[in-house]
């Protein structure tokens, strides 16, 4: 049940973000327990004054205007070791395509208790399942 908010700034193709999304998701699903069809992305595109980022803060060369910021909200909490093995196949995988640097991906995890989440209906499906 993640959900992924994917920044980046403007001016990328369709194409682009269709394999930024789908690797992401592939990563999701190979290295962090996430099931093929629980898919949620927004991916927000921003003007180069929207998206303020240090181009050398932790990175091992400097952050280029390819830079992508992915912040995830999770239920079921995973180990370091997981979400370590997660941050490489990222890496990797979006290296493959579309084609971005490691150094140009930030991601970051947050973890809501099950009732914090409501697929629809005005529901707390996840706590109403126990």
């Amino acid at each position: 049940m993640p959900f992924t908010r994917i920044t980046l700034l403007r001016g990328k193709s369709p194409e682009y973000l269709k394999a930024l999304s789908d690797n992401f998701h592939r990563a999701m699903v190979e290295a962090f327990d996430v099931p093929p069809t629980d898919r949620f992305q927004a991916i927000h595109q921003l003007e180069p004054h929207e998206l303020v980022f240090d181009r050398t803060y932790f990175a091992s060369t400097p952050r280029s205007d390819n830079y992508i910021f992915f912040d995830v909200t999770i239920g079921k909490p995973r180990s370091t070791e997981v979400k370590k093995a997660f941050y490489r196949r990222v890496a990797e995988l979006l290296g493959d395509a579309p084609g971005i640097r490691p150094e140009d991906i930030m991601i970051t995890i947050t973890t809501a208790a099950r009732e914090d989440w409501s697929f629809s209906d005005g529901r707390a499906q996840m706590i109403e399942q126990v």
